[in-house]
């Protein structure tokens, strides 16, 4: 994986785990235990989706630029959809508390997707790259990420 998505990466899990953590203190002060680990698998449930979807994403842009904004618009769909149907799943679960669970769950999407879009504006990427001294032409990427 190259360094800019480590990075990109980076700058929306760490955010999204810290929110997940606060998630988890107060669920916990308010819900108990059950709270906390119904914050605590949400947490990891956002971690997981939106960490492989970036991965996918950052991998489709580099293969197949032409094709990265309708994957991307297909991609957080498609996400948003499975998020929708873990909370419909564990809807009625006795082994965490699904309020928690799924106030969590968007409240870490939501920071994620923020935190992803500062970390997109902040980073310094070229959109061709520049003549070398060989004379070679620019390559155009295609893409910023």
């Amino acid at each position: 994986m190259p360094s800019n998505d480590v990075r990109t990466l980076l700058q929306t899990a760490v955010p999204t785990a810290v929110a997940g953590a606060v998630a988890a203190a107060i669920s916990g002060g308010v819900a108990g235990g059950k709270g906390a680990l119904g914050a605590v698998v949400a947490t990891i449930v956002v971690v997981l989706f939106m960490g492989i979807g970036l991965m996918v994403l950052q991998r489709t842009a580099k293969s197949l630029p032409h094709l990265f904004q309708a994957m991307g618009l297909m991609l957080y769909t498609a996400q948003l959809l499975l998020l929708f149907i873990f909370v419909a799943v564990f809807k009625n679960t006795t082994m965490f508390n699904p309020k928690a669970f799924a106030i969590t769950l968007v409240v870490t999407t939501l920071v994620w997707i923020g935190a992803q879009a500062r970390a997109h504006m902040k980073a310094k990427i070229l959109y061709v790259e520049p003549e070398s001294d060989k004379g070679e032409k620019p390559k155009n990427t295609g893409t910023r990420s």
